[in-house]
């Protein structure tokens, strides 16, 4: 069993930066693929970013790639997201999630273990 905490969302303008993080709990960190989803009112869940166990692979989603970075800290059972130069469509609930997996996937329903969430909002 894994237990996810997301914190670092809030309210920026465009252009500005946030760093999100999500604390995990259990002895287990290291063998879980990472990932960050976002889901803004009235759409479905989007997978925004994906790490491997060791953290030597990652994955993004088009619109992101190039503004955000997913890192982790297997010592701190900690993954980041660090999104830089924002735009008011990466408005949405930002979930971390975990997979008991050696492959990064981009699909929801492929994912173990879940955070509460944390929003971050964009202003124009």
């Amino acid at each position: 069993q894994v237990q996810l905490v997301e914190s670092g969302g809030g309210l920026v303008q465009a252009g500005g930066a946030l760093r999100l993080s999500c604390a995990a709990s259990g002895r287990t960190f290291s063998t879980h693929i990472m990932g960050w989803f976002r889901q803004a009112p009235g759409k479905e869940r989007e997978f925004v970013a994906g790490i491997s166990r060791s953290g030597g692979s990652t994955k993004y989603v088009d619109s992101v790639k190039g503004r955000f970075t997913i890192s982790r800290d297997n010592a701190e059972n900690t993954v980041y997201l660090q999104m830089n130069s924002l735009k008011p469509e990466d408005t949405a609930v930002y979930y971390c999630a975990a997979r008991t997996s050696m492959v990064i996937a981009i699909t929801a329903q492929w994912y173990d273990y879940w955070g509460q969430g944390t929003q971050v909002t964009v202003s124009s």
